[in-house]
């Protein structure tokens, strides 16, 4: 498990490195990378409407309490705990960073390794399900939402209305389009499934390439200090630990179940790469500054599967235990 996020993040380690000794590749007419990213955001989330399975989502449904703890913690506390940070913000590069981790706070859970991790924990797997495919959905409305209170359009080039309907054209309308579909190639989209992810991995590496590639042309980052990204990596590791220790004591609090607990765990405290990328894609279209919005999601989701990767594994060990008792 390890070896093949070892394997993506260095992927994505690379994109930066890439764009930051070779920027501006893909600008040209004949191969235009900006273009090709979003036709490829709007093929991600067609094939995501495409895999995500009607029974399995009516079999989540029943189980209220878990949902509303992992939307709450996904969509309000996960925000509000960033936003206690906000008082220490004194400059506007520490704003930007900010807000970057803001971002980073309103987006929605992860799908896929959240799933595998609840099913390697023996947690509820269709509870993940339901959850982790509801949060992208809710996510395409409340993250657009959140950051339309910070960032106002005349000083960061925001547009709330026009982010909304692009996330709506780019990414609503293309799930909405693969869950007509279903029926009808849903099956072979699940079949296929570990393909349409290395597509979503390789869409993500090009985003990540080109937002890098912008900032580092308008040389961004050299305004920003060493201390300040150390200070924001910190932070990263502070809210990790604050929402996994949080909905831990919640879960205990409310008496969830074993597996209803894992499931809150995993789905409560992850965010979602892909829907960061391509929402930084959407929402901060044509700024500098989309490169460093992207940069606490990448730290994030890398910290996020490595210990919860062994957290899942030492809860499965655990279970498989009991049960062999």
């Amino acid at each position: 498990m390890l070896k093949k996020v070892d394997g993506f993040i260095m992927g994505l380690i690379a994109m930066i490195i890439l764009a930051y000794f070779i920027p501006g590749i893909g600008d040209g007419e004949s191969f235009n990378l900006e273009n090709i990213t979003n036709i490829g955001i709007s093929l991600i989330f067609f094939f995501y409407g495409l895999k995500l399975s009607p029974q399995n989502m009516k079999k989540g449904l029943i189980n209220y309490k878990l949902h509303i703890l992992i939307q709450l913690t996904t969509f309000v506390i996960f925000p509000l705990l960033v936003l206690c940070f906000k008082p220490f913000v004194t400059t506007e590069e520490q704003n930007l960073l900010w807000l970057a981790l803001f971002f980073m706070a309103a987006l929605p859970s992860t799908v896929s390794s959240s799933v595998v991790m609840v099913s390697i924990a023996k947690g509820n797997i269709p509870g993940a399900i339901f959850n982790a495919s509801i949060s992208g959905l809710i996510g395409i409305l409340i993250t657009p939402l959140w950051i339309g209170i910070f960032m106002h359009s005349g000083t960061h080039e925001f547009d709330l209305g026009q982010s909304v309907i692009d996330l709506i054209i780019k990414i609503l309308l293309p799930v909405i389009v693969g869950l007509l579909l279903n029926r009808y190639w849903g099956k072979t989209a699940r079949k296929y499934g570990r393909y349409l992810t290395l597509f979503d991995k390789s869409i993500i590496l090009a985003i990540v390439y080109n937002s890098f590639s912008k900032s580092f042309e308008a040389q961004l980052f050299d305004t920003i200090k060493l201390p300040y990204l150390l200070v924001c990596a910190a932070a990263i590791i502070i809210v990790f630990t604050a929402i996994y220790l949080l909905v831990y004591w919640l879960t205990t609090k409310l008496n969830f179940s074993q597996e209803d607990k894992v499931t809150a765990l995993f789905c409560g405290s992850k965010k979602s790469l892909v829907h960061g990328s391509v929402m930084a894609n959407v929402l901060f279209k044509d700024m500098a500054t989309q490169g460093i919005f992207i940069l606490p999601i990448m730290i994030y989701h890398s910290l996020q599967l490595i210990v919860i990767s062994f957290i899942a594994q030492k809860m499965g060990r655990k279970t498989n235990l009991k049960q062999s008792n």
